[in-house]
């Protein structure tokens, strides 16, 4: 049988630190912080609800980062 693959590990970062960021600079210092995929959205944006590892989601609201989570 074959071995259960691992998931690859998570930045060890919170999202928090980047509410009220411009959305530009908070994608480039996820990126460099390791976060392998970075969605930017807009306020109410109809979202699939998977959890992916390494994605980090911003809610971005006249440029600035309003609400950020993982997955």
């Amino acid at each position: 049988m074959a071995p259960i693959p691992t998931p690859p590990a998570e930045p060890q970062d919170s999202p928090d630190g980047y509410v009220g960021l411009d959305a530009e600079q908070a994608e480039r210092r996820a990126r460099e912080r390791g976060w392998s995929t970075v969605r930017a959205l807009p306020p109410g944006a109809i979202i699939t609800m998977e959890y992916r590892v390494g994605r980090l989601n911003f809610e971005v609201r006249d440029g600035r980062v309003a609400r950020a989570w993982k997955g």
